[in-house]
């Protein structure tokens, strides 16, 4: 019997945008299912469950956990993966996934934990040139990068 593909990503869609957006797809349509892990944040006055309902508009299959509260902590040192990896563990540990999907240097580190396929989408940038630091600086001249639904909740 053939391995059920499973991956996931995770992210603070804050906002979501169409680098986010070519993860998610590309998870999609490689794994047999797919799910997305979103954290709180204070980057943007949009709460978790908004921001989680653009994600079900535009992908109705995907399966969405919410981190709350997450670690204060972040870094790629071996202490500060350690903490936010047991807490995203924590979080997911009724799924048994096969690949993580991510276009940031972090994928590798939490692949490496869980035992599990790094999976790089566009980690240079090339195919969508934007991300969501650069967005938030000016939400009015990136619009080409995020869907209208996600706009209109950012104007």
């Amino acid at each position: 019997m053939k391995q059920e593909k499973v991956g996931f990503t995770i992210g603070k869609f804050a906002p979501l945008h169409k680098g986010h957006q070519l993860v998610i797809e590309t998870g999609i349509k490689e794994m047999d299912r797919f799910f997305v892990v979103i954290y709180e944040t204070d980057l943007i006055d949009i709460d978790i469950k908004k921001r989680a309902k653009w994600i079900k508009i535009l992908y109705p299959n995907v399966k969405i956990y919410f981190a709350k509260n997450p670690p204060k902590q972040y870094g790629l040192d071996k202490k500060s993966v350690n903490i936010q990896i047991e807490y995203l563990s924590d979080i997911i540990k009724q799924e048994k996934p096969t690949h993580f999907y991510s276009s940031e240097p972090y994928g590798k580190y939490v692949a490496k934990y869980l035992k599990i396929i790094d999976r790089q989408v566009d980690s240079k940038k090339e195919i969508i040139k934007i991300s969501g630091t650069e967005i938030r600086k000016n939400i009015k001249s990136n619009k080409r990068f995020l869907e209208d639904i996600v706009y209109k909740d950012c104007k």
